[in-house]
């Protein structure tokens, strides 16, 4: 049983406060206790600025600032280089200003807008600043002879929001291109068909002779107006595609959807222009429509919400100190490194490329890399791999691989390798599509030249109505209605699918692969057990603890933060690389590590960490010892804390039977203990990101269909690899932009849910397409006989279109299944 206390949380960001605080602020006539000054700050901008109904109806607190950040503020100055700044800032205007934009981490809500604007807005040279709340990009104008750029990014910093500078490649300028055309094609198509219908229906429902041939004429040059932009603007990705289509041999839905559109166009073209035949406007602008919004739902659901440009501006840092040949130090971008540069990081520091350490000794956090929670120890001779967290003492480094060279971009080419072997099920639908729309065109010459015999006058009708009766909209729409319902129920539930064929996949998915650290568990490090000796309190020895810890950029020591003491400051503390911390408090030295560095005296920096500690701690786990001038005072017990729905997850997932198995590259015992906890069978530690795609592949090659959840960069190229990859909500952009699915939310159990829509989506969409093809070859006979006019092919084509739609609709109304529950007289370790 745990003897921790918890602090009040802090009213602005959720933190603990820590003892004898004294921030707060005044809102409703009550005072709300906050952790620090930086959060006092914007409490009281935002308050004092009209926008205190944040505080009221916020539905999650703001995400946490970097703890880095601060570490981060003397690099800033790199970005006042010319030649970096020709990249990305621009002349604006004649008055000497110049603007950017810039790519803004950890907006949440528009009161984010607001601080950031008021923030700039109130800077001497500041022109104008405007965030872009939907992309989180923000839009400034400066004048460089007032203010630097650094002092810019700096001045973001401080209050929370890490900037860089925002570089779309050509690619992803051509897609945003694209999707605002696809918009407004979208846009011209349903004007036209309302217009079009407004003219169409009065002559379907009046009788003879209720409207006279001048109204008649008059609404037909009209519906040929409006329809004619529909047409030649909205409908012209059918006849490119056609075209394409025709050019290469593979014929596609888009050929029959242009002769229909075409023809139909053509032919009520000349019946208006020689005022001959049937018009059928309101059919060729309806059926353009339906189709554009099917497939605009569909790519905007599988669009990516994550970052553009660069995917390793997220990984390695921006900037490097380099030493250079007179000893002096020199700030320049990462991208600048050469292998032989001689490359300072300082605590708190990200390292830019892979090394050799020259000079130093400390600890860094390979998390990222490695998938491992604790930082380890690197000394002089030890290789070292850029996009990892220094975090105690100064390194010098000399580098070997920089840039495109580094383990990291390798690790971005594997994942475009196993994205090139991953097996894609569209291939085989573009063949059924081909088999299909080849016979559908073989089916209308025959009737053509049937009509031709039997009466030439009707040909053309009867060679409409069968492609309009036949043209396969409802088969067109049926896969991505269904999967646009699916995808807006899972967005309800948390989760987002960025690729199109996620969905089917999923449902077929035998087995679930989890990473463990940040997965599974938090990958945050908690106190549970505070084991004090003699009459050391236990409350005591966690404020101790947090005193010495106060300084430390440790991930042991954020565990202690929570237990801060403002009346206690500890003095002349040192940091012993992979041992623990030492200090002044109240007259005696104190320690705070590993065993017998805890109580050894004499310790110094030759002590081998692998030897038998001194005395045993009291379990199995991760033990800290906490001493005074050598003699022992109080056990701590740190432990990785698992999701809270991590082991209803699991069940849920093996009640569907499904294999689960965890895949970690942390330490054997960690993941065998985990493992235990949750009831997995299968696990495996110590995988590095080559080894976790190659058990994929072995998975994959017996035939298993696999989805991975994972959160790192060490699981971005077995994401890539896997069948279906879900990332979790914290995961690092290059992780997003590799998968398949993204949970919007910290609970598991949506993956559970995300399984079952998809099964419920696969459903649907048997279901649409059983409907599509029994109403073509049912109306197919019909129309060839000439039984159907084309108006009435056209109605029967949009209500087959509607009963697709409808079907797809009912998965908006879907509930989960109650989820199975725990066996409660064996609960989860916490």
């Amino acid at each position: 049983m745990s003897d921790v206390t918890t602090a009040a949380p802090c009213y602005h960001c959720g933190n603990p406060v820590p003892a004898g605080a004294p921030w707060s602020i005044t809102l409703d006539d009550h005072a709300h206790p906050l952790c620090c000054p930086g959060c006092e700050a914007v409490a009281h901008a935002i308050v004092d600025g009209g926008l205190e109904s944040y505080y009221r109806y916020r539905t999650e607190l703001p995400e946490r600032p970097d703890e880095h950040q601060a570490a981060k503020a003397d690099t800033w100055s790199v970005f006042d280089d010319p030649g970096l700044q020709a990249q990305f800032v621009h002349p604006d205007g004649d008055e000497g200003n110049v603007k950017a934009t810039l790519a803004i981490e950890g907006i949440t809500c528009a009161a984010c807008a607001w601080l950031i604007e008021h923030r700039l807005n109130a800077l001497t040279g500041i022109a104008t600043s405007a965030v872009n709340l939907t992309h989180h990009r923000l839009r400034v104008s400066w004048d460089p002879q007032q203010l630097k750029l650094s002092q810019l990014l700096a001045e973001l910093a401080a209050i929370g929001y890490e900037a860089q500078p925002y570089e779309p490649d050509q690619a992803q300028a051509r897609l945003q291109h694209e999707e605002r055309m696809n918009v407004r094609r979208l846009i011209i198509a349903a004007v036209g068909m309302m217009q079009v219908m407004m003219f169409s229906i009065p002559i379907y429902v009046s009788g003879p002779g209720e409207i006279s041939e001048d109204f008649y004429a008059l609404f037909h040059w009209l519906s040929f107006a409006l329809a004619t932009p529909v047409v030649f603007f909205s409908a012209q990705p059918f006849f490119r595609n056609a075209l394409r289509d025709l050019r290469t041999g593979v014929l596609g839905m888009d050929v029959p959807v242009s002769l229909a559109i075409g023809g139909a166009y053509l032919a009520s073209s000349y019946a208006v222009l020689f005022d001959v035949g049937e018009v059928y406007f309101d059919s060729v602008t309806m059926f353009t429509f339906f189709l554009l919004f099917g497939r605009y739902v569909e790519s905007r659901a599988r669009r990516r919400s994550g970052h553009s440009g660069n995917a390793l501006s997220g990984v390695l840092p921006i900037s490097a100190t380099r030493l250079e040949s007179d000893g002096s130090e020199r700030i320049l971008p990462a991208s600048e490194l050469t292998p032989g540069d001689r490359v300072l990081i300082k605590p708190g520091h990200g390292v830019p490329a892979d090394g050799i350490i020259e000079e130093g000794e400390s600890s860094l956090d390979e998390s990222m890399l490695t998938g491992e929670y604790l930082p380890v120890t690197r000394r002089v001779g030890d290789r070292i791999t850029g996009g990892s967290q220094n975090m105690e003492n100064p390194l010098v480094i000399r580098v070997t691989h920089a840039g495109r060279d580094a383990r990291v971009a390798g690790i971005v080419d594997l994942t475009d390798r196993a994205f090139a072997s991953r097996p894609r099920l569209a291939q085989m639908a573009a063949r059924m599509a081909h088999l299909f729309v080849l016979r559908l065109l073989v089916v209308t010459a025959c009737v053509t030249i049937a009509w031709w015999f039997i009466d030439p006058s009707r040909m053309l009708w009867v060679l409409l109505s069968v492609l309009v009766v036949t043209c396969p909209c409802a088969l067109a729409l049926a896969t991505p209605a269904a999967l646009a319902a699916g995808h807006g129920q899972l967005r309800k539930r948390g989760v987002l699918i960025t690729r199109a064929d996620a969905m089917e996949t999923l449902s077929n998915v035998t087995r679930v692969i989890f990473d463990k650290t940040g997965t599974l568990t938090r990958g945050e490090m908690h106190l549970t057990q505070t084991q004090p000796f003699g009459e050391l309190t236990a409350e005591h020895a966690r404020a101790i603890a947090a005193a010495l810890e106060a300084h430390s950029e440790h991930p042991i020591a954020r565990a202690f933060r929570p237990f801060r003491d403002a009346t206690l400051q500890a003095k002349d503390i040192h940091s012993h690389t992979g041992q623990g911390l030492e200090g002044s408090l109240n007259g005696a030295r104190w320690r705070l590590g590993k065993p017998r560095f805890a109580i050894d005296s004499a310790m110094d920096s030759t002590i081998d960490s692998t030897e038998d500690d001194v005395i045993a701690a009291p379990a199995k786990g991760q033990w800290l010892l906490l001493s005074e001038n050598g003699a022992p005072r109080a056990w701590f017990g740190l432990h990785d804390g698992v999701r809270d729905d991590a082991a209803a997850t699991i069940k849920a997932l093996q009640t569907l039977g499904l294999s689960v198995e965890l895949l970690s590259g942390d330490t054997e015992d960690a993941v065998e203990s985990l493992a235990d906890q949750l009831n997995i069978a299968i696990w495996h530690a110590g995988t590095s990101p080559e080894g976790k795609l190659a058990r994929m592949k072995e998975l994959q090659a017996a035939g298993e269909t696999v989805a991975m959840i994972g959160d790192g960069i060490n699981d971005v190229p077995v994401l890539a690899g896997a069948d279906v990859a879900i990332a979790m909500n914290g995961a690092t952009d290059l992780a997003r932009t590799r998968a398949d699915a993204v949970l919007l939310s910290p609970r598991l159990m949506r993956i559970f849910e995300a399984i079952e829509i998809s099964r419920a989506t696969r459903r649907i969409m048997r279901q649409n397409m059983i409907w599509s093809v029994c109403y073509n070859f049912s109306a197919l006979p019909l129309a060839a006989m000439g039984l159907v006019p084309p108006w009435l092919a056209a109605i029967g084509m949009s209500l087959s279109s509607l009963v697709v739609v409808g079907n797809a609709l009912r998965l908006s109304r879907w509930r989960p299944q109650p989820a199975p529950t725990l066996d409660t007289s064996t609960p989860v370790a916490a």
